[in-house]
């Protein structure tokens, strides 16, 4: 009984010297397991963005390890049907906010574009310029598009001379509220439902008039998702419902927690013409809405006959 009774004095009086560790009114924010300053498995992709310098929050903060989870392989032969599509996500829409949240400490301090260009920049994730990824993009080529080139001006100096300076144009996050998405959609027998894998995901630009106005979207690059995935993976998305569970991106694609609408199909279109082709006002979203029920009828074809 004497050593058990000192057995748990020793246990006791570790918890407290590591609870005092911890929490240390006024002192620094201490490093390691459980700190909730530490950055975030992908790290900061907002250089703007601070981290707080003492204890924000009353939880005891745990390092989040997410781990990728790979695609289950699909046979050719387990393949009973497929079609593929293209869809566009707008950021301004309800469901799909999570993309223009600004970020914290869990979710690595930037919106989603933010992350992607910090994953093109440091050679993480390779562009494209098409959605065949045929023509590879570097990262000068990505930032480019994003911002407007250099101007010059004429500053007056004290004297009453004039200097010619040089203005750069620093790229605003908010201007990209659209995301245009390919994916297959295949019915596998191997598993007995329809799988729907996104192939390529393209951030939109929207380009402004000088009063302005908006005039229209233009894509900036295309991004293999295989590649995107592993980059995802180490942020997480800001849940509307619980700030405890916190997912994800790669979960938020993969689950579906956004909302899209067709823009393109192959079903019907030898000629590959997106909707907008042949349709126009609100009869593109009714086109949309008709594919999608083409594939849930599909589904349940499928399983009846």
């Amino acid at each position: 009984m004497g050593v058990l009774h000192k057995t748990k004095l020793l246990l006791a009086g570790a918890i407290l010297t590591a609870g005092a560790a911890f929490a240390q009114p006024g002192g620094q924010p201490t490093v390691g397991v459980g700190d909730p300053n530490t950055t975030t498995a992908g790290g900061y992709v907002n250089g703007t963005w601070k981290p707080s310098l003492r204890r924000d929050g009353a939880i005891d903060i745990v390092e989040h390890n997410h781990f990728l989870t790979p695609h289950q392989a699909i046979r050719e032969a387990d393949v009973l049907w497929k079609k593929r599509i293209w869809m566009e996500v707008d950021t301004r829409q309800k469901q799909n906010l999570a993309f223009r949240y600004p970020g914290d400490e869990e979710s690595g301090g930037g919106m989603y574009i933010e992350i992607l260009i910090d994953a093109i920049k440091k050679g993480k994730v390779t562009a494209f310029s098409d959605d065949r990824f045929t023509s590879q993009m570097t990262a000068d080529d990505v930032l480019r598009l994003l911002a407007a080139p250099p101007d010059t001006a004429y500053k007056e100096r004290v004297d009453g001379t004039t200097e010619m300076i040089i203005v750069k144009h620093d790229w605003n996050p908010e201007q990209i509220t659209k995301y245009r998405m390919k994916e297959d959609v295949i019915f596998d027998k191997n598993i007995g439902r329809m799988v729907h894998r996104i192939i390529g995901i393209a951030p939109y630009k929207d380009i402004m008039n000088e009063d302005g106005s908006y005039r229209a979207s233009t894509p900036l690059f295309w991004l293999a998702y295989e590649d995107v995935r592993p980059i995802n993976v180490k942020y997480e998305v800001y849940n509307p419902e619980n700030d405890v569970y916190r997912i994800t991106w790669d979960d938020f694609f993969e689950k579906r927690l956004f909302a899209s609408y067709i823009l393109k199909s192959t079903f019907d279109n030898v000629l590959q013409d997106d909707i907008g082709a042949r349709k126009s006002g609100i009869d593109k979203l009714y086109e949309s809405d008709a594919l999608k029920e083409k594939i849930f009828n599909k589904e349940h074809d499928l399983w009846v006959y």
